[in-house]
């Protein structure tokens, strides 16, 4: 039977533990499932050896917490949790947020701001020479190097000097934290390990130096040449150590740790996980997150889609690595002998649904490659499309006993789809006729043609194309289906006359008012937050219109959403 990882005293004296190896301190409730980091990199170290608890949301105003399962023999890791804490407190606009999918109740009042930096000044406070604080997440994961900060508009640190920590462990962990626990554990120097990062007086010989902080606080172009080279040294086949100067100092950014193979990703997942909050936070309340996770499968990790304003290629990589059809199949019998399983698998997917299975062969032996993309501005005739694969999965899935539908709820590429000539059209009528509840995501994100390019989307004889096949296959099969569609306001080098032929081509073309409109947020280590910030494009240096005034951004998703007025004519240039 699953079990949770402990995270009271008591449970630990039923364990027969004196001393934990590893406390996990995390911004969420502790939810024990395959989609939660921390549940993650616990049950993999536990499955390794050592003894570790985790600690979910801990009063940052007191010792109470902190302190109830004593003091880790080797390490201290932190995370802000599933997301980033400001993203997580704050809309794009400012205005704070009220819920939280992720705490006990849903109300939003457990996650401190840059929870990061609270838990470890947290853990000094109450614990003085303790040992090692290592930082990890998406959070400090996308701050590891100098960024730039849309909450305070500047130019931060690198999160490991403001959380006075001692090492950083970037990306997905798994291998990386279980060599960190395993050097701590032997008194090695853990410094020379793949993914991490650390401070150091001097730049190891042979890193990539990046201009140094102050002076990509300063000056644009620096900042954009910093990320340049931060960007393309982020796979583990093609990237050189990195060394950033922060005073007098450095950060050290060591070369990612390798890729998981199909075989350890199956491992990370057959172990024993509890599809539920842990009984301790369930007092507190319900997580709205377990409503869809609990009866999901994750099936491949990273996107080589590399969309502009998107932080997966930077946190997960631009190489797909996927489970074994096996592994997955495992997963889903597991779920439907749950007690109150429903008989509906509510998602199957990665970062992007449809890139199951199939990688670039050159990719896979050299890494990405620097003057191109797999699938903009047209899908490569390099990358072996194929969704035989995962129409095969679909129709596996649907055969196991107890389970009634399995749904692809996350977003897909529909270009890709479009230009897999051999098997797209069989894998689409597999969606349509088996796999969507209703509605179908996409994400166009917007329509006219320089925000697109700037995004790095496809273009729009794609998408309509996709639409009336979607459309003729729902008549095919007598079902009433929609495609719902994400779209974006005020991206960097949107203006409100954008927004305005954005609407028409929804309403004219695709014959709706969409619903699913965001206004951009800059966040960490994308390349829309650096157009954002510098007001350029980074691969021509040409001016951009940003929209930084909250109110001109939320006239701009006001178009869409049906107040908005049509515009003057608009010269595009610096935002006023």
């Amino acid at each position: 039977m699953p079990t949770f990882l402990p995270t009271t005293q008591k449970e630990l004296h039923s364990l027969g533990w004196d001393q934990l190896d590893v406390i996990l301190i995390t911004g969420d409730s502790y939810i024990d499932s395959p989609f939660i980091g921390v549940a993650v990199i616990g049950k993999v170290l536990q499955q390794a050896g050592f003894k570790v608890g985790i600690i979910a949301q801990p009063d940052y105003q007191s010792e109470v917490d902190i302190t109830r399962l004593g003091e880790p023999r080797l390490f201290w890791g932190v995370t802000a949790g599933s997301i980033d804490s400001m993203i997580a407190n704050y809309t794009a606009t400012g205005r704070p947020r009220r819920a939280d999918d992720y705490t006990p109740g849903g109300r939003n009042t457990k996650r401190p701001n840059r929870a990061t930096l609270v838990y470890a000044n947290l853990i000094r406070r109450y614990f003085k020479d303790t040992v090692p604080i290592v930082l990890g997440g998406v959070e400090a994961s996308l701050r590891r190097i100098a960024h730039y900060d849309f909450w305070t508009d500047s130019v931060r640190r690198s999160i490991l000097f403001d959380a006075k920590a001692d090492y950083l462990l970037y990306g997905m962990a798994e291998r990386s934290v279980v060599d960190l626990a395993q050097a701590l554990n032997t008194g090695e120097d853990p410094t020379s390990l793949r993914g991490l990062c650390y401070i150091a007086k001097q730049a190891p010989s042979g890193y990539l130096t990046l201009p140094a902080f102050e002076r990509v606080a300063e000056d644009h172009d620096a900042f954009i040449e910093m990320f340049h080279r931060f960007y393309q040294n982020n796979d583990p086949l093609s990237a050189t150590g990195l060394a950033q100067k922060h005073g007098d100092r450095y950060l050290v950014h060591n070369p990612p740790t390798p890729n998981l193979s199909t075989a350890e990703l199956d491992a990370v997942y057959a172990l024993s996980y509890a599809r539920a909050q842990h009984p301790y936070y369930e007092t507190q309340g319900s997580v709205k997150a377990l409503e869809t996770i609990r009866f999901s499968i994750p099936t491949h990790r990273g996107c080589y889609g590399e969309c502009n304003f998107c932080a997966i290629a930077v946190h997960e990589g631009r190489t797909v690595r996927w489970r074994s059809q096996d592994s997955i199949l495992a997963e889903a019998r597991e779920i439907a002998n749950l007690p109150d399983f429903n008989g509906y698998i509510y998602d199957l997917s990665g970062p992007t649904a449809n890139m199951y299975g199939f990688e670039c062969p050159i990719k896979l032996r050299r890494g990405p490659c620097l003057d191109k993309n797999c699938v903009y501005p047209e899908t490569c005739p390099v990358l072996p499309v194929d969704h035989k694969i995962q129409t095969d999965l679909l129709h596996k899935l649907r055969q196991v006993k107890g389970v009634k539908k399995v749904f692809v709820g996350s977003g897909l590429r529909y270009d890709l789809i479009l230009s897999d000539e051999k098997h797209g059209e069989a894998y689409l009528k597999e969606l349509v006729s088996h796999h969507t509840s209703g509605q179908l995501k996409v994400a166009p994100e917007h329509t006219q043609p320089d925000v697109l390019a700037r995004m790095r989307k496809p273009g729009l004889d794609k998408l309509l194309a996709f639409k009336q096949r979607f459309d003729a296959l729902s008549d095919e099969v007598k079902k009433k289906q929609f495609l719902s569609y994400y779209l974006i306001a005020a991206y960097p080098g949107c203006t409100l006359e954008d927004m305005h032929a954005l609407k028409r081509f929804a309403s004219q073309k695709l014959g709706i008012l969409p619903e699913q409109v965001q206004v951009f947020t800059p966040t960490p280590s994308t390349y829309a937050s650096v157009m954002y910030h510098t007001e350029k494009d980074p691969f021509t240096g040409e001016p951009l219109y940003v929209e930084k005034n909250p109110a001109g951004k939320k006239r701009q998703k006001e178009v869409i959403t049906g107040s908005g007025k049509p515009p003057q004519r608009h010269r595009r240039g610096k935002a006023k």
